[in-house]
């Protein structure tokens, strides 16, 4: 028997899976002869772009019911190291039980994680990275209305002006208002080192970005840093003090640490670089899927460390990883038409497309296509491996007409 260990349960990882499972029985190869298997530390696949939202808790889908009715075996348990050289894995159960994972193909579908902050007072600074963090968050800010009135009990300051940062702090006025009443002083202030708003998000959606902001009431500071945070305070470069109870860091992502494990050349991100199949390049037994592959998109560009990238990606690398190890022919990757979709609260969406980011949704046209994204398109079906494996398809996308129509 073959076998091909996915790590990692987020979107790249689950499509690896499926989409490994959907070539091998494409070609006949039934289960005694390959087995695909996914470690992960959690029990549910997190929506991670979500986690912005309210009621983080609820965005998750049990990993059980998209790889149970595949027949993808899930071991619950924590990578702790990768030997490519015996083609190995090292791992620890929630036992503390440490075991020894052979492969023949390795997918590394581990993900993504936020660079904490190293600022004095960092550890009154939330995120929303994972599941945990944006729970945490979430907890906290519904108990604001228990605390002692004090100046900023109602006020957050959101570090980072990227896209996350710009989906949070829009997100955040509302439901800050709601809590608060309209008695109580709400102010939510967006910190962003770089002297523009979302600096890599480009000119195009930048006016309506910043008029959302104006709509929303989010306070901006351009060209600044935060160097000190308390539990009441933050403290700005320009040593302005704004009282504040909440404080979340959105600034810089780096790829899983195990990628650190794989002897191969990792961009300025962290990100393994691949070749067109997402082999990685100088290790051709393992593959790299969403955010831990430096994978070459249309235009000359590099994938995006995000959710639109992951999927497609997981699909590619879960045939390829299958075709390598049954001696098919392998795909090269190609991506879906580039799209930015970016939440701005209760002023809609700003939807783009292309590397230049040509506007085409704002307002309520632009929410409308975000609420369908965010709740129905990056969701797996659920208890029904028919419908799972035909969505494993490699070829399966969507048009750019979706998104501009």
């Amino acid at each position: 028997m073959k076998n091909i260990l996915v790590i990692g349960g987020g979107f790249a990882g689950v499509w690896s899976a499926a989409a490994a499972v959907r070539a091998a029985r494409a070609h006949g190869v039934p289960q005694s002869e390959l087995q695909v298997t996914v470690v992960s530390s959690g029990d549910d696949l997190v929506i991670r772009p979500r986690l912005y939202e309210s009621d983080p808790e609820n965005k998750r889908v049990a990993l059980d019911r998209v790889l149970g009715p595949i027949g993808v075996r899930r071991i619950a348990a924590t990578v702790t190291g990768i030997d490519t050289g015996t083609r190995t894995v090292d791992a620890v159960d929630r036992s503390g039980r440490t075991t020894v994972l052979s492969y023949d193909r390795l997918v590394l579908a581990s993900g993504s994680q936020v660079v904490r902050p190293t600022i004095p007072g960092a550890q009154w600074i939330f995120d929303v990275d994972t599941l945990d963090a944006a729970t945490a968050l979430d907890h906290h800010v519904r108990r604001l209305p228990q605390r002692a009135s004090t100046p900023g009990r109602f006020t957050a300051v959101v570090i980072g002006a990227g896209f996350t940062g710009l989906e949070v702090a829009t997100e955040l006025t509302g439901r800050l208002r709601d809590l608060a009443g309209d008695a109580a002083d709400v102010r939510v202030v967006l910190v962003e080192r770089a002297d523009v708003l979302g600096p890599e998000l480009g000119e195009g959606p930048r006016p309506h970005i910043s008029s959302a902001l104006s709509e929303t009431g989010v306070e901006v500071r351009l060209g600044k840093t935060v160097e000190r945070v308390t539990e009441t305070e933050v403290e700005l470069s320009d040593g302005e003090l704004i009282p504040a109870s909440t404080v979340i860091w959105t600034a810089g992502m780096a790829a899983s640490p195990l990628t650190q494990y794989i002897p191969a050349e990792r961009d300025r991100n962290g990100r393994l670089r691949v070749d067109e199949f997402l082999r990685v390049r100088g290790v051709p037994e393992v593959f790299a899927s969403g955010d831990t592959a430096a994978a070459a998109a249309d235009e000359g560009q590099t994938v995006m460390q995000s959710c639109q990238h992951a999927i497609p990606l997981g699909k590619f690398a879960g045939h390829n990883v299958a075709a390598d190890v049954l001696g098919l022919e392998l795909a090269p990757f190609t991506p879906n038409p580039y799209v930015t979709c970016l939440d701005l609260g209760s002023a809609g969406a700003v939807v783009t497309t292309g590397w230049d980011r040509i506007v085409e949704k704002t307002g309520d046209r632009g929410k409308a296509l975000k609420q369908q994204i965010n709740a129905e398109w990056i969701y797996p079906p659920v208890d029904d491996a028919a419908a799972i494996l035909e969505l494993a398809d490699h070829g399966d996308s969507w048009s750019m007409e979706e998104v501009s129509g």
